[in-house]
């Protein structure tokens, strides 16, 4: 679980399932203690765990590192695999960092401001141990599920690396999260948790970055709950890593779907320079653009350029599509055109059902490609 969290798993029984979390938890004890309440407050430790938590782990952990272990095995029976140990880890560590847990570390939150700037207190130090694992477990599964996916992701790019997190702790569903964990509960709690979700026990966080904020409001229900709070956070524990899991499998899955279709094309055309041209016109023809459209055209036009050695300037700096200029360099083109109605139609349906205006252009270049 060091090098790849949920890997040792495969073939280990309970005890060495506890023993790699209790390896993970002394890894990141060392890790808390090196950080001091400014980088608590202001969300630096997240800066920091993430580096920690992914740059020795992806120089490692690449397509060809499940290959070894799971050839021939597909995607889809990995990727659920990876997030059930996941999920084992987590509610074994949420079992472990509960029975630290006090009213006495919910209090301790709002006294950072008066600590000593090299040192973190040990209450909060307790909490950010389990906030780390988590972190870090949910943030390895959704790299894990992308790479078996084969989705690119460049980590040196802040884009990538902001849709690996945006994925890994579905922030843009933020409230749908919420609203999950009040619901995977006994039904007697969720009074209770919908008050730590918002009242004035997160006061100590509002300072945070987003993404430190947000992880510390979901963790923090666990900590001011006495009683419950053992079973509770294997539940939570359990829970928020199997729906990380299940949202970075949607979403990485979905884009590996997208990125077929695109090869699929890529491969057979005999247009390479004029199927990004019929594929924008398609995708402009209702005004509106899909996610799936705008990441098929981002692949499409990768593919091409990299198969094909075709790179459209002119398409590149368009800014109004007048489909004059496509049909213009259709009738310029001899021989069979076939191959660009098959574009067409992959084109219009990435999103779901092929709408009005969409058909339209399908007839319409159905046509010139039958006079062609």
């Amino acid at each position: 679980m060091t090098e790849a969290p949920t890997a040792t798993a495969d073939v280990s029984g309970d005890d060495a399932d506890r023993e790699a979390v209790e390896h993970e938890r002394d890894e990141l004890r060392e890790f808390i203690k090196g950080l001091s309440p400014h980088d608590i407050k202001s969300g630096g430790w997240f800066t920091k765990l993430s580096a920690q938590a992914l740059n020795s782990y992806t120089s490692k952990v690449n397509w060809e590192y499940f290959q070894e272990r799971y050839e021939g095995v597909p995607a889809d029976a990995v990727v659920d695999q990876r997030m059930k140990m996941a999920a084992r880890y987590a509610a074994l560590e949420g079992g472990l960092s509960a029975g630290a847990y006090s009213a006495a570390v919910v209090a301790t939150l709002g006294t950072l401001g008066g600590a000593s700037s090299a040192t973190v207190p040990a209450a909060v130090a307790t909490m950010m141990i389990d906030v780390a694992f988590i972190t870090r477990l949910q943030l390895r599964l959704a790299y894990d599920i992308a790479v078996l996916y084969r989705v690119p992701l460049d980590l040196t790019d802040p884009e990538d690396m902001w849709k690996l997190i945006r994925v890994a702790f579905t922030i843009k569903g933020g409230e749908a999260v919420r609203e999950g964990v009040v619901k995977a509960v006994p039904v007697m709690l969720r009074p209770v948790i919908k008050r730590f979700y918002s009242g004035a026990v997160l006061s100590a966080a509002k300072g945070f970055p987003f993404v430190g904020k947000f992880l510390l409001q979901r963790n923090v229900i666990k900590i001011g709950i006495p009683v419950v709070g053992v079973p509770l956070a294997v539940v939570l524990n359990r829970y928020t890593t199997l729906l990380a899991g299940r949202h970075a499998q949607a979403v990485f899955r979905n884009e590996a779907r997208v990125i077929e279709i695109a090869e699929g094309l890529s491969e057979r055309s005999r247009h390479p320079q004029l199927m990004p041209w019929v594929a924008w016109l398609v995708i402009k023809a209702d005004t509106k653009m899909a996610d799936d459209e705008s990441l098929l055209m981002l692949h499409m036009v990768r593919l091409v350029r990299d198969r094909h050695q075709v790179v459209d300037e002119q398409l590149a700096h368009l800014v109004d599509l007048d489909p004059a200029e496509v049909w213009r360099r259709l009738d310029a083109e001899p021989g069979d055109l076939s191959d660009l109605v098959d574009v067409a139609n992959r084109v219009a349906a990435v999103d779901g059902s092929v709408n009005g205006r969409e058909a339209a252009v399908i007839s319409e270049l159905r046509e010139r490609c039958c006079r062609v």
